[in-house]
């Protein structure tokens, strides 16, 4: 059994792999999970003796095949509530993450397959992340982001990059959400920002940050 701030620490090694992340240091965890990099060493000392993980300073923490599984487990059951949350309990794509991050953590064993069956197994969550299965497959996962479309292209945003409360308020009230098709109408030199068109009718500009911050196929 493992207690609910290992599985956190697992979860953001993964987390931060998927990102590419080379070398995943104690500094690193510390800014992915917004805590001191002091506690970081003594969490990264206990999942290395528990067989977790693989950690030394060259090479960084990385996770054994027991490590992963057990973080694949977390991500797939965050996930999956996520959905549940949405689609059944009718909750804002901008508040599911925080509660999924308590649900997350419920130990029983077939809870996670039985609510994958009850969704109709879906790949991806409300903000287009993939969802493992229970044989730890995971779907493609969309890296174009908003920013690399041509002028007069039309794209599909497929999942958020910054899933912030923030931002998703601010795609709610432009009407974007995983599917919306966006036209780049212009690129700006000054800023880099970006004049789109929002399905059919709405024309707005949207900053770099903005367009860094959708992946989109």
């Amino acid at each position: 059994m493992h207690s609910l701030t290992e599985e956190n620490y697992l979860k953001a090694i993964y987390r931060l792999s998927q990102k590419g992340l080379d070398k995943i240091t104690p500094t690193a965890l510390a800014e992915e999970m917004s805590i001191n990099a002091a506690s970081v060493v003594d969490m990264i000392r206990k999942l290395s003796d528990k067989k977790l993980i693989n950690y030394d300073k060259q090479k960084g923490a990385k996770l054994t095949a027991q490590g992963n599984k057990i973080a694949l487990d977390i991500v797939r059951k965050h996930r999956l509530w996520e959905v549940f949350l949405l689609e059944k309990l009718g909750y804002s794509w901008d508040v599911v993450h925080e509660i999924a991050e308590q649900l997350e953590h419920i130990k029983h064993e077939e809870l996670a397959d039985r609510l994958d069956k009850f969704l109709g197994y879906p790949e991806y969550d409300p903000h287009g992340d993939p969802i493992p299965n229970a044989k730890g497959e995971i779907p493609s996962i969309a890296n174009t982001l908003l920013s690399e479309i041509e002028v007069g292209k039309t794209c599909q945003v497929t999942a958020v990059k910054d899933t912030s409360a923030v931002f998703l308020q601010y795609l709610e009230q432009l009407s974007i959400k995983i599917g919306t098709k966006i036209k780049v109408l212009e690129k700006i030199p000054f800023d880099a920002s970006m004049a789109v068109q929002i399905e059919k009718d709405v024309k707005t500009t949207v900053s770099k940050k903005f367009a860094e911050s959708l992946f989109v196929s």
